[in-house]
């Protein structure tokens, strides 16, 4: 028997500690969808979107996996006296785009900043984290992409000599800390991603703030040398990785076109191995077949979305050409034999010392064919290419 105060305490805590437990189970493997970005920049509009949802629908993409139609930055208006925010004229009706999306069987998601302005220098939720999650509970967003953008210029204001590198970073965690708590505080399920470019290491306490996901690296652009630069660097990352919190290397490029066919195919395969969140950027309306055939190969995704839940790591590295692998659940294991020279280059590799046990089952991923069990093998790998095997034992 208890007060009726007390029980009404109570059963709050209760209610409170289901929806925290509810927040832990989100992202069990790493998010698929697609965001606006990459393609639109802050010119994205509730057209675009909508575009972008009936294409994933049409096209195979969300049997295939993706799941989240991401808006990013540029959706934002201004405030009512009451600071309850509004979407700007190109986003008339931000609810009815969510039943839209969620109708096609998909996920909607937001964007904002802890600091006053976004990067585009819309409307950011600081002093509002509280009102923006209710908000956007009420339309029926599904995942929030959280960008630093102009808390820096508060981070930089924070403390004074030795002082200040701590009392930022406090500062910067408080503020993730108060939208993880804001959105948990609506009940709904909202995939929270932390977008702080890795300062701090990041991967050390994005999970204690309830992060799901959180960026390790700047912004990616649609180049060779930027997308390998990003996603190479992600070795020894891997132990901060797993079910309901990843490392975010940022978004795919796969389709915008300014890499070849063989860079993209490095991009996803690498992707897949750090077990990174699969964001296409691209414009799905407008797509090549070869470029929806990388983002939708079904061994690809596999080795992304294993239940296990594993990030991969780097093992080896001689001159350009580098050895990743993966464990899987069920004794798998996927290998991807990087090329980052200037020219092919047959690589010959020891299965053997990769753990792959004699007459295991051997898929190369990107040819789509299975191959004969041998102690060795030595693939010619093309320029900035990539040999991405899924090894059965």
């Amino acid at each position: 028997m208890c007060l009726p105060r007390k029980c009404l305490a109570l059963v709050s805590l209760l209610f409170l500690g289901f929806v925290v437990m509810a927040q832990t189970t989100l992202a069990p493997t790493p998010p698929m969808g697609w965001n606006s970005w990459n393609h639109f920049y802050q010119h994205v509009t509730d057209a675009d979107v909508r575009a972008a949802a009936d294409a994933m629908v049409a096209n195979g993409m969300r049997d295939a996996g993706y799941v989240y139609v991401n808006i990013d930055d540029g959706w934002q208006g201004t405030r009512r006296a009451d600071g309850t925010l509004q979407s700007n004229e190109r986003f008339p009706d931000m609810k009815a785009l969510a039943d839209y999306v969620h109708a096609r069987g998909l996920k909607l998601g937001i964007y904002s900043s802890p600091g006053p302005k976004t990067c585009a220098k819309f409307e950011g939720s600081y002093g509002h984290e509280a009102q923006d999650a209710q908000t956007y509970a009420a339309w029926g967003i599904d995942y929030l992409k959280y960008d630093l953008c102009s808390f820096g210029e508060i981070l930089s204001k924070a403390g004074k000599g030795d002082q200040a590198a701590p009392a930022a970073f406090a500062l910067q965690q408080e503020a993730y800390r108060k939208m993880h708590d804001a959105l948990v505080a609506t009940s709904r399920p909202i995939v929270f991603s932390l977008c702080q470019y890795g300062m701090s290491n990041v991967w050390e306490w994005g999970p204690g703030l309830g992060g799901n996901l959180w960026r390790t690296t700047g912004d990616i652009s649609d180049k060779y040398d930027r997308m390998a630069l990003i996603g190479f660097s992600q070795a020894g990352l891997s132990r901060f990785a797993g079910p309901g919190h990843w490392n975010d290397p940022d978004m795919l490029e796969v389709g915008n076109g300014g890499m070849t066919l063989d860079e993209y195919r490095t991009h996803m395969s690498l992707w897949a191995i750090l077990a990174a969140p699969l964001l296409a950027g691209n414009d799905l309306s407008h797509m090549k077949p070869e470029h929806l055939a990388i983002l939708e190969n079904k061994d690809v995704i596999a080795i992304d979305q294993d239940s296990l839940g594993r990030q991969g790591d780097r093992i080896s590295a001689l001159g350009p050409y580098e050895i990743w692998t993966k464990p899987m659940a069920h004794n798998r294991i996927a290998i991807a034999l990087f090329n980052r020279g200037e020219l092919a280059h047959t690589l010959r590799v020891d299965l053997r010392q990769l753990g792959v046990p004699p007459a295991a089952h051997i898929r190369n991923v990107w040819a789509g064919a299975d191959l004969p069990y041998s102690k060795t093998i030595d693939p010619m790998i093309p320029k900035h290419g990539v040999v991405l095997l899924l090894v059965s034992r």
